[in-house]
């Protein structure tokens, strides 16, 4: 989609990845439980897709989907692109799935600060 989020997808796995730490010995698989620490440590990426399977918003939630006021949650459209004023209504019911509120001020990179609960 060329945007923002692909960065920071990029950062956030190799930063998640960096942070596991194996449990079993040398001699056994040690990776085996990394795949399973980067899903619960890094955040959450989403794509909205059109009826055909194009891209049309990316958002970035905290890990787990769950509330963190500390979490800068970002949401875009392709060429980080504003996608609010056509797809409002979907960002919209997102966050009421996870409860937080994404307001175009808050999430748009170019709009604002920070989350809100609802």
């Amino acid at each position: 989609m060329s945007h923002l989020v692909e960065k920071h997808f990029l950062q956030a796995w190799e930063s998640a990845a960096s942070t596991y730490h194996s449990t079993s010995s040398p001699f056994v698989e040690q990776n085996i439980g990394l795949k399973a620490h980067v899903q619960r440590v890094m955040p959450l990426f989403l794509t909205l897709r059109s009826a055909e399977g194009n891209a049309l918003v990316t958002a970035m939630l905290p890990p787990g989907g769950r509330y963190d006021p500390a979490f800068r949650i970002v949401i875009v459209g392709p060429e980080n692109r504003d996608p609010y004023p056509e797809h409002g209504e979907a960002i919209r019911k997102l966050g009421e799935h996870f409860g937080f509120s994404l307001e175009r001020i808050r999430c748009y990179p170019y709009g604002g600060a920070t989350l809100s609960r609802k």
